[in-house]
């Protein structure tokens, strides 16, 4: 039941009972020589016994409709202060006061929960900035060195033979075109693609191993330094608009990694053609869009079970962000982190 017509129901039964009340009373007071005086006394040409409860209904009706409006304003103000908070924005003050004492203190508490969500992200960020300093002061060298021998090794040998047998079965399948349709061609054709798929996934572990940390570099100049090298390298149509805004050194270090972790999986399993890569600041947001036409997967199944997965929603949360992950079969994957910038804990801005 809706609070219009709650109210309107007791409202009605309310003055019900006042009326019946008052007519005892009146009656008690001044006795009646015989009760059918209540259908012969008329008041606006309607028998008394009939004007009172008319009455009584219809203004119990009106208080009811005018107090269910009211009171469904007052929920509503709230209801759409609380969905502000739900979207991570701030609520803000009312911009007058509340009619009733009780909802202008619920508006106060709602704006204090706001204040203090909003100054749990900033410590959420300025605490992975700290965290993303302290860490590369004391192993990142280490790191770094190590996975730079590893991915050099890798592309010195490994990679390189992929390349050279994929280059050796486009070349034996193009001088067999005439078996194609044959039990030799399918399977050769089948080892080609294999080889293809090989070299993408090593492609993608060559982008694990490879120094993670952006160092001196702002997050637009290694996205776009990223996006670049791997457009070199595959053959995916590769698009990116990457705006110029400054983030915390914590905010732009978790970005980054997402986007390394989400090209990784897009190059392993989504046998994608074309990957986009979107990065915006919109409405006090920084917005991080990552999208590709591949074949698609269960989400909920890869959230649980997949630990790069899994490592992206909890980069995301780290900062005060949302990681949302839309994938269709066969008709690809978009991935959206949204993370609020707010001034930094050095003062800069935003």
């Amino acid at each position: 039941m809706s609070i219009v017509a709650r109210q309107v129901f007791w409202s009605i039964g309310f003055a019900t009972i006042i009326a019946l009340a008052i007519a005892t009373a009146f009656i008690i007071v001044f006795p009646l020589a015989s009760w059918s005086e209540l259908w012969n006394q008329q008041l606006m040409d309607i028998p008394f016994v009939i004007f009172i409860p008319s009455f009584s209904i219809a203004l119990g009706i009106l208080l009811g409709i005018f107090s269910g409006v009211f009171w469904r304003r007052q929920f509503q103000e709230v209801e759409f202060s609380l969905s502000q908070l739900e979207q991570g924005r701030q609520a803000g003050a009312a911009e007058k006061k509340a009619a009733i004492t009780e909802m202008l203190g619920i508006n106060e508490r709602v704006n204090r929960i706001a204040k203090q969500m909003s100054e749990q992200a900033k410590l959420s960020q300025r605490l992975a900035t700290e965290k993303v300093e302290d860490q590369e002061a004391r192993i990142q060298e280490i790191i770094s060195q190590e996975r730079n021998r590893l991915a050099r090794e890798l592309h010195d040998s490994v990679s390189q033979q992929l390349f050279a047998a994929s280059m050796m079965m486009s070349a034996i399948n193009e001088t067999k075109q005439h078996t194609e349709e044959s039990v030799e061609g399918r399977q050769l054709k089948i080892v080609e693609e294999m080889i293809h798929q090989s070299q993408l996934e090593m492609r993608a572990l060559l982008l694990h191993l490879r120094p993670v940390a952006l160092k001196n570099k702002t997050l637009k100049e290694g996205m776009e330094e990223l996006l670049i090298e791997l457009s070199q390298k595959v053959t995916m149509e590769i698009k990116w608009k990457v705006e110029d805004f400054p983030l915390d050194k914590g905010v732009e270090d978790h970005l980054f990694r997402i986007l390394q972790e989400s090209v990784s999986n897009t190059l392993r399993h989504s046998k994608a053609t074309t990957l986009e890569v979107l990065l915006v600041k919109r409405d006090h947001f920084a917005i991080l869009r990552i999208v590709d036409d591949g074949v698609g997967f269960e989400v909920e199944g890869r959230k649980a079970g997949s630990y790069g997965m899994q490592n992206m929603y909890e980069r995301a949360g780290e900062v005060g962000g949302t990681l949302k992950v839309i994938s269709v079969k066969d008709k690809g994957t978009r991935l959206e982190v949204k993370v609020p910038v707010t001034f930094n804990g050095d003062g800069g801005n935003d």
